[in-house]
């Protein structure tokens, strides 16, 4: 190479990158809430820069209610004192919406009262762990 060819790379102005630009927006649906959730193309980017390999189970709503459920139990555990909590949950059975004094499990129904007191005991104590 010549003094010229440095001088001409040295002249040429970098081209920009947009590290988002090698992703599209995905939707993806909620764990908790059912609902879909755009993961950005610039969120994607973090996640690849960051080495991160799994795309977000949550959106922004329910992964703050999540982070305050596992604050509220550390509270527990440093002070030996439950927290009072209430959690909005669809019921399984008519889809109101209802809250219980519990963070729901993933995958297992949760009813409101009404739906809950028609069940009777029968069904109540078949789906609780002996």
């Amino acid at each position: 190479m010549t003094h010229q060819d440095f001088e001409e790379i040295r002249e040429t102005p970098p081209v920009p990158t947009d590290p988002a630009a090698d992703f599209e927006d995905l939707p993806i649906q909620c764990i908790d809430c059912a609902q879909d959730f755009i993961w950005t193309a610039g969120e994607q980017a973090f996640f690849r820069d960051k080495q991160l390999q799994n795309p977000p189970k949550r959106c922004k709503e329910c992964k703050k209610a999540k982070n305050r459920r596992l604050e509220a139990i550390e509270i527990a555990k440093i002070t030996g004192k439950r927290q009072k909590i209430e959690v909005r949950a669809e019921c399984a059975r008519c889809s109101v919406v209802t809250t219980v004094p519990f963070y729901p499990c993933q995958g297992r129904p949760v009813y409101c009262r009404d739906c809950f007191s028609s069940m009777g005991s029968g069904a109540a104590s078949a789906n609780s762990i002996s």
